[in-house]
């Protein structure tokens, strides 16, 4: 019995050594706490932190993943089940810049019951909903947080932000084929269609708190590696199979989400 404590204490040690100094602790006790993911073709850092709702820079930390946060298939990586995480708010994950290169295989042996989180499809709009508000043809930009928004597409907004009810962003209704811009200038992390529920995606990012999203589309204009200008056509709008023709647009900050009309600029009368 002696025995088992103290491995369990070791085990306990190691998981805590690798998670220190990225803002969310392991909870005390828990080594099943972890959940453990393994990469897929066509996956980045970027597009799993999106699918699991953590900032890259806190993947990154737990796994030891220096910039560029270069992935490969089969490689697998700890992350942190929503549940267990405690209350303190994440802190930037600068130490992962003075960490050595990435190491996944030892420390992720302790974990007894590894599990595979995917994400959940987009809620559709359910009814009794707010009338649909009409976006500007001619948007202009919007100035907030150092970055200048803009719409990423004409049409009518046919389901807002309720995270809440699984709705993260906005639904964008338009025409098949309509252009969809970039909200701003970024460089695209994510160009594909792995991630469950965002059909044809791409992902933006516009500096170390702010990404932006984009999903549904028809066709993508854009690879990963790309960098954009605002208003650049990057997308065509696609059908979504549920709501029709439509544009979903996410924000995030820190790898949350945040209410794309906080940050747009208003419509003109």
């Amino acid at each position: 019995m002696v025995k088992r404590r103290v491995t369990r204490w070791v085990i306990g040690g190691l998981l805590l050594g690798l998670l220190g100094g990225c803002g969310r602790m392991l909870p005390v006790g828990g080594r099943d706490e972890l959940l453990k993911y393994t990469v897929s073709p066509g996956d980045t850092l970027y597009s799993i932190s999106w699918r699991h709702g953590y900032d890259h820079r806190e993947v990154a930390a737990w796994n030891r993943i220096r910039p560029p946060y270069s992935i490969y298939p089969g490689q697998q990586l700890l992350l942190i089940a929503p549940h267990q995480m405690n209350a303190r708010p994440a802190q930037p994950a600068a130490a992962a810049a003075n960490d050595s290169a990435p190491s996944t295989g030892a420390a992720s042996e302790p974990v007894s019951r590894p599990a595979v989180v995917t994400a959940a499809p987009i809620a559709t709009r359910a009814k009794g909903t707010p009338p649909a508000m009409r976006i500007e043809k001619s948007p202009v930009s919007h100035q907030q947080k150092g970055i200048s928004w803009r719409w990423p597409s004409e049409g009518v907004i046919v389901s807002g932000f309720a995270p809440a009810n699984g709705k993260k962003g906005l639904d964008i209704r338009g025409q098949l084929g309509q252009d969809v811009v970039a909200a701003a200038a970024g460089n695209v992390v994510y160009s594909g269609s792995g991630l469950i529920g965002y059909g044809n995606l791409l992902i933006i990012k516009h500096n170390d708190t702010y990404l932006s999203a984009y999903g549904h589309n028809r066709r993508l204009l854009v690879k990963e590696g790309a960098e954009v200008k605002r208003g650049e056509k990057i997308a065509e709008m696609g059908d979504s199979g549920k709501e029709g023709v439509i544009l979903h647009f996410e924000i995030r900050r820190d790898g949350k989400p945040v209410n794309p009309l906080t940050y747009l600029p208003k419509r003109r009368n």
